[in-house]
């Protein structure tokens, strides 16, 4: 069960009461601890009790359904695939920390298993071990990387991974990039160089995808960094680390109805079998309390 914690609260919270004030208020405090925050927290009390005020509901039980509903128009599943036998660049962003280069040799296991060309760019060439790293799941899984040295230009390893690509006949390049420069400003410049290098090949917007790779267990803090990532190079969906018991799912749903951004993948352990396509039915009813 995802989301234990909050699931529970919120279980008990609509269980066996009637609604008043004090239900609301109760309410109220358990959606922003369970960091929905306080705009789209005040956003769903207001429309829950317009919902019980015209439906004259008086027991806390008939809108737990209701709250449910709500949060479904916040949250979707992404559902495209990159299509066989066409290049498609998928930009992996994050930082530090959250399992962005595990994550991409994750989905690489995936897609190959689902007979897709995978190429792997090693994009962060600002930290010697993310270079490193990603080589070592590539010889693992027999899939082939195109790398440079540490503080090598990432425009000219994309660039070249473009070109290997085009070449080889591959569907899909997962990129690696910098999660950590000296500055937020420098990491966002790199990241956008990156982007100019992408469209500058030809590749169309498409077959081109921005995603944000986010530790489900930070909260307020994922909510920031999708904020700020957006902001540098539009993002286009979210992949969850660590989805367990401990991830706070009010977080995402803060992303989507702010972002708009649906999630693609969910990571629940280390082994590169341990991802999953998001299920928006799934993550409701487990961070509703409603199993």
């Amino acid at each position: 069960m995802f989301f234990r914690k909050f699931g529970e609260k919120l279980k008990s919270l609509f269980g066996g009461r009637k609604i008043d004030e004090a239900f609301f208020e109760e309410l109220e405090d358990t959606l922003i601890e369970g960091d929905l925050g306080a705009r789209l927290t005040d956003e769903i009390i207001t429309e829950l009790r317009e919902t019980a005020r015209k439906e004259k509901i008086t027991e806390a039980a008939d809108l737990q359904k209701r709250m449910k509903e709500i949060l479904s128009g916040y949250i979707e599943a992404y559902a495209d695939k990159p299509r066989k036998g066409h290049l498609t660049v998928y930009m992996i962003l994050g930082v530090n920390g959250v399992g962005k280069t595990t994550s991409i040799a994750k989905m690489a296991k995936r897609f190959t298993s689902e007979g897709y060309k995978v190429l792997l760019a090693a994009g962060d060439t600002f930290r010697a071990a993310a270079v490193d790293q990603l080589d070592i799941h590539a010889e693992r899984l027999g899939i082939r990387i195109v790398k440079q040295q540490m503080g090598s230009d990432p425009g000219a390893v994309i660039y070249d991974a473009i070109t290997s690509a085009l070449a080889q006949g591959d569907d899909l390049i997962l990129a690696d990039t910098a999660g950590r420069m000296h500055n937020k400003e420098n990491l966002m410049k790199e990241l956008q160089k990156m982007d100019k290098v992408i469209h500058a090949r030809g590749i169309e917007d498409a077959d081109y995808r921005k995603f944000l790779v986010i530790d489900a267990t930070t909260g307020q803090n994922g909510v920031s960094q999708a904020l700020l990532f957006n902001q540098a190079v539009k993002l286009d969906g979210i992949i969850l680390t660590k989805y367990d018991s401990a991830a706070k799912g009010g977080a995402l749903v803060q992303i989507g109805r702010t972002l708009g951004l649906p999630i693609l993948f969910v990571c629940t352990g280390e082994k590169y079998d341990d991802i999953r396509p998001f299920d928006k039915e799934e993550f409701l009813t487990s961070l509703m309390g409603l199993e």
